[in-house]
């Protein structure tokens, strides 16, 4: 009886190190992931915003009459598809890491991201495996903190328009 309470709880021990160990490995991804979606965000808005002011700004960094419109407009163009690139990157690793065909096809794991990402949760599509579905919450996590960032970014934007179009009113 003796011996038995021993092989046991140490056939638990080493299922419980195999847990931890995946979850290692679950960690990694899920930091690799939004490290990889948060670089592609701050380059992206970087260079975007190197050219928005060449382009587009006068010596005082606002735009004029002429350039508010384009800049605004082509802003907001430019960070949806940098939403777009990281909402592929989402579904590209559920189609890599994930066991079995949860999301079966580019199409299917695309839209599970999209509607994650974007935290809208419609609920028609889940992950089966429930290790896997904290990924989901991560990515919906993550697509907050982008969408933040481009909602910051655009009334920054959007300022620089405001000022640049109301110079010269009031004097």
């Amino acid at each position: 009886m003796c011996i038995r309470d021993r092989r046991s709880s140490r056939a638990r021990f080493l299922t419980g190190s195999n847990k931890i160990l995946a979850m290692f490995g679950f960690l990694l991804t899920t930091i690799a992931l939004v490290a990889v979606t948060v670089a592609i965000h701050a380059y992206g808005t970087v260079y975007w915003i190197r050219f928005l002011v060449r382009r587009y700004a006068n010596p005082d960094g606002d735009f004029t009459r002429d350039n508010a419109l384009p800049a605004l407009i082509w802003t907001a163009v430019v960070l949806l598809m940098l939403h777009l690139i990281e909402v592929i990157v989402w579904a590209l690793a559920y189609m890599l890491i994930l066991p079995g065909d949860q999301l079966a096809g580019f199409e299917k794991a695309m839209y599970f991201s999209v509607v994650t990402f974007a935290t809208l949760g419609y609920g028609d599509i889940t992950l089966a495996d429930h290790q896997w579905r904290i990924l989901s919450g991560i990515e919906a996590l993550n697509g907050v903190l982008l969408v933040g960032w481009t909602t910051a970014l655009l009334f920054l934007v959007f300022q620089r328009c405001w000022k640049g179009l109301t110079q010269g009113h009031g004097e």
